[in-house]
């Protein structure tokens, strides 16, 4: 791995696209735990654990507390997140 005094600069081009990442990181992670309570529909037994794992870490980028995502994986339910996501919509 390089250090920085090593790597290249970035570019101008590069410094923006990760400017616009995380100004928009909250829009971002919306859209992905919306796509991942799709997942948790459709999924069932390990698959599942697995959507909730990463749907756990987009809420968190939304803005969600540990503890309301605690909750929500506790109670297993899509409708439950997708009515937690409305007030970020």
């Amino acid at each position: 791995m390089l250090s920085n005094s090593m790597a290249e600069p970035r570019t101008r081009h590069q410094e923006k696209i990760i400017k616009n990442y995380y100004q928009n990181r909250d829009s971002i992670g919306l859209q992905k735990a919306q796509e991942a309570v799709t997942e948790l529909y459709l999924s069932e037994g390990k698959k599942r654990a697995t959507v909730w794992k990463r749907l756990a870490s987009h809420l968190e980028k939304v803005g969600l507390t540990a503890d309301q995502i605690a909750n929500l994986q506790e109670k297993d339910s899509p409708e439950l997140v997708l009515e937690a996501l409305k007030k970020y919509v």
